[in-house]
């Protein structure tokens, strides 16, 4: 099943629980579910990118902080997407390029992808943390009508940049969410009644100190929303954020060695 991957940088539970009426209101319509899961250690993005997208900790991924500019090691989603004969696209945060394509990221050679030999075929990277998420969800948007990708990672920056300008508990941070909420709002309908299957998660949230990397609720404890018929919905399911690469790649109908939270998922999609 066609799948799309959206990580909203910085993103804490309690302010998704109290600032997405829209993903709340798919929710209310059975048409979905939201868990909280508590992001590895240390609550960095780039190493939590690494994890999400490959299952592998961390201090085992070697990404332990986000100077860390290197290829993975790992085997990620778009690996074994690819490996599948299935189509990948992304538009995110110029990390993730570095990650999973080729580093140091070059502008001109890397922000707009078209290489069907690399892992990420179709993307659409930006370096800027102020880049407009109404522009990304456009870039995204774009590249799924353009190529229909199997799989499709959204990373937008601007919960997680306000939140280092204006921290936790400000307005600032809460209504940045709900702008996101909102640019959901305008895409996710046509994506569910195509068929695809929906993930809304966060890497991490953010503190009052500005910042992140500890252990405080505020920083590890993010969101998972789930959507579409592949999702059990189960109330009780208890998702790891390493158990994300996995889940996806099931849902995909791709080979792949990663841990799974099998009661997310309907019992079909375990076979």
């Amino acid at each position: 099943m066609k799948t799309i991957l959206v990580v909203l940088d910085g993103l804490n539970f309690q302010v998704a629980r109290d600032a997405m009426g829209y993903l709340h209101a798919e929710c209310a319509q059975g048409n979905g579910q939201r868990y909280q899961i508590t992001c590895e250690l240390p609550s960095l993005s780039r190493p939590l990118y690494e994890c999400i997208l490959t299952g592998i900790t961390p201090v085992k991924s070697g990404i332990i902080h986000n100077g860390v500019s290197r290829l993975s090691t790992q085997q990620s989603i778009f690996h074994y997407a690819r490996e599948g004969g299935l189509t990948t696209a992304a538009a995110a945060y110029h990390w993730v390029s570095e990650l999973y394509n080729r580093t140091p990221f070059v502008p001109a050679r890397d922000r707009h992808t078209a290489d069907s030999d690399l892992p990420i075929q179709y993307g659409h990277f930006y370096s800027d943390d102020v880049y407009p998420d109404s522009h990304l969800f456009e870039d995204a948007e774009s590249l799924r009508l353009n190529h229909q990708p199997d799989f499709l990672l959204i990373h937008p920056m601007n919960i997680d940049d306000t939140g280092h300008k204006h921290g936790f508990s400000s307005p600032q941070y809460r209504n940045r969410a709900r702008m996101a909420d909102g640019y959901l709002s305008q895409w996710m309908p046509e994506w569910l009644r195509q068929g695809y299957q929906v993930i809304v998660t966060a890497d991490h949230g953010m503190n009052d100190d500005r910042s992140h990397g500890g252990t405080l609720p505020e920083e590890t404890q993010v969101p998972l929303f789930v959507f579409g018929s592949a999702f059990s919905l189960r109330e009780d399911a208890a998702p790891k954020q390493t158990e994300l690469c996995g889940t996806v790649c099931q849902i995909l109908g791709v080979q792949h060695d990663k841990p799974v939270c099998a009661p997310l998922l309907r019992s079909g999609e375990l076979a």
